[in-house]
């Protein structure tokens, strides 16, 4: 049974960080959560002039997961475990927050200096209460290295960040299962793709429009759809022409989720004890040399 969209909610724009916009599709007055998907933000595209770029300065994390997907542009990760990381166009990290982390998200030296076009996606992913206090770390993945699927028309290619598409096995292993995926949808293309009926699904354009389901839903920049039960999502172009897009589905945690900041946990009392073990230092802090 290919998915039905149940409803579409348009990204509303917010700043972040050191003052930076981003279209936020979730959590909204809209839509709370995608279980287990807890925020969707796109940041950008925005063009920064020399000495003009910003980010997110140093912030702490616990309970759940960060991916960091670079569409243009470059920032600079560095992390209270001592790493750091330069993520460029097209790459991926994947970051364990777990027992509690803080980082920075940084334009790269070379963007700040120059100025450029930024332009990425920042995605929040909860992980169960077992695993909440997992040690901290990341996967990260260039471009490169991340598998593509394409049609057999040629006209629907998908960057497999987490999970299966066309055929095609992600690299990146997820500790609850998810999927991942920036689709790209030329005038013409057509497909359907199995998925597990037991995923929740939501789809977020963010170029071009999408039309989705048996009855050919047409979805447009910067609307995020979530799709109904069934064993099948039925994707095609809409118009004349194409459509870009983010996939997310995973199977739902189903579990009791308390928010405050950058805390994602069961309960207030866990909220609260994350909240004293950051300001006594207990997650660490970044080593600049």
């Amino acid at each position: 049974m290919s998915r039905e969209v149940l409803g579409v909610v348009t990204a509303h724009q917010q700043r972040e960080g050191a003052g930076f916009l981003v279209r936020r599709a979730f959590p909204t007055h809209g839509i709370d959560l995608v279980d287990p998907f807890l925020m969707l933000d796109e940041v950008g595209p925005v063009d920064y002039g020399p000495g003009e770029a910003i980010g997110a300065p140093d912030h702490p994390h616990r309970g759940f997961e960060t991916v960091s997907y670079i569409v243009q542009g470059e920032k600079l990760h560095e992390d209270s475990t001592g790493k750091t990381q330069l993520i460029g166009p097209g790459d991926v990290q994947w970051m364990t927050a777990g027992s509690g982390i803080v980082h920075s998200e940084l334009p790269s030296p070379a963007m700040r200096k120059n100025g450029g076009r930024a332009h990425g996606f920042q995605i929040w992913v909860n992980l169960p209460a077992s695993e909440k206090f997992a040690e901290p770390g990341y996967q990260y993945l260039q471009a490169a290295d991340i598998p593509k699927a394409v049609s057999e028309d040629g006209l629907i290619e998908v960057t497999v960040v987490a999970g299966e598409a066309l055929g095609v096995s992600a690299a990146i292993g997820t500790r609850t299962p998810v999927w991942l995926q920036d689709w790209r949808v030329r005038a013409g293309g057509e497909t359907r793709v199995a998925i597990d009926p037991g995923f929740n699904a939501a789809v977020y354009v963010f170029d071009g429009s999408i039309a989705l389901g048996p009855e050919r839903t047409p979805v447009t920049r910067s609307q995020l759809a979530v799709l109904g039960p069934g064993s099948e999502i039925g994707v095609a172009s809409s118009g004349d022409g194409g459509g870009r897009f983010l996939l997310l589905a995973g199977r739902p945690i189903a579990e009791p989720v308390a928010r405050y900041g950058p805390f994602v946990m069961n309960t207030e009392a866990e909220i609260m004890a994350a909240v004293r073990d950051y300001q006594s230092g207990g997650m660490g802090t970044i080593e600049r040399r």
